[in-house]
């Protein structure tokens, strides 16, 4: 058994991390000041803003496992799974997450939660019956890698400013149309009132997502190099990207359609889009991230 090391930190993923998080708070800052501004209650905001914040923060892995059909299994119910897990742990010097399956036949995994204390790490079923158990342990080094960088809070959360963006705005709204000085108001006003509610949600939303994104292709990029690194073969992690990569292929695109919502939590997307929709891809080019793979087996290789 190797002498554990930990996980490496990723200088380069922390700033990321930092500055969207910064223009995060800028985002929630124009939207409480537009709200004060037209007139909706403090009270309301307040409420509204941290009711969605904090079951986005503290109920993310329960809300993803039951959208991916998943549930948590114990060493008797999945002994090798638990097995990787518990190796992994050992060599990155971290305490061991909760181990889920998701009973769905995509190739896939995918990690979850608001801090290595109370983190998921989950595999499909299809991957667990197509990879290699080397392979195996390549992606949920990746996924741990995840947990250990603390890069899952931060998407949730940055996930869901653009919804908190579209419900506040239509609050506004509402608040606008059915407060008692809205009968000293034209119809003219209200509907000029609405147009701006529609046009602040859609201008949020889109810097927000764009934020997201770029974190996001990142921050896989990290896990790729972390975990790599962590198991001391990248090229075993080239060949499961690959190799998922491929299955993928063969998935019904219904079935993929309908995970397409986890794109920004899977090891692989589900569905990825051409080379013109990489500013909104949620995970960085097949091609990068296998040079990046092939870059580091040869530094370790000398």
């Amino acid at each position: 058994m190797a002498k554990p090391h930990g996980i490496e930190a990723d200088r380069g993923l922390s700033w990321r991390m930092f500055l969207t998080g910064l223009a995060l708070v800028v985002l929630y800052g124009v939207i409480v000041t537009i709200l004060l501004a037209i007139g909706v209650s403090t009270i309301l905001v307040v409420v509204i803003g941290g009711a969605l914040l904090f079951s986005q923060y503290y109920f993310s892995d329960k809300v993803a496992m039951f959208s991916m059909n998943a549930h948590e299994v114990t060493p008797a119910e999945e002994p090798q799974l638990h097995a990787i897990v518990d190796r992994l742990c050992l060599l990155a010097d971290m305490p061991k997450p909760r181990v889920g399956v998701a009973e769905i036949d995509i190739p896939n995994a995918f990690a979850t939660g608001r801090n290595p204390s109370h983190a998921v790490v989950c595999a499909t079923r299809g991957i667990m019956g197509r990879l290699s158990d080397e392979e195996l342990e390549a992606v949920l080094a990746h996924e741990l890698s995840h947990v250990a960088h603390r890069d899952v809070a931060v998407m949730t959360i940055a996930s869901g400013v653009g919804m908190l963006a579209g419900l506040v705005s239509r609050v506004a709204m509402w608040g606008a149309m059915f407060s008692g000085n809205s009968r000293n108001r034209n119809d003219q006003n209200l509907a000029a009132m609405e147009i701006v509610a529609w046009l602040v949600s859609i201008v949020i939303y889109v810097i927000a997502y764009l934020l997201t994104m770029a974190l996001s292709r990142y921050r896989e990029l990290a896990a790729d190099r972390s975990g790599a690194l962590l198991i001391g073969k990248p090229s075993t992690l080239a060949s499961a990207l690959v190799h998922i990569t491929g299955d993928m292929g063969r998935i019904p695109r219904t079935d993929l359609r309908k995970a397409e919502g986890m794109n920004a939590f899977f090891f692989a997307p589900a569905l990825a889009g051409g080379s013109a929709a990489s500013l909104f891809s949620t995970h960085p080019s097949l091609e990068k991230r296998l040079e990046q793979l092939n870059r580091l087996e040869q530094e370790l290789n000398g």
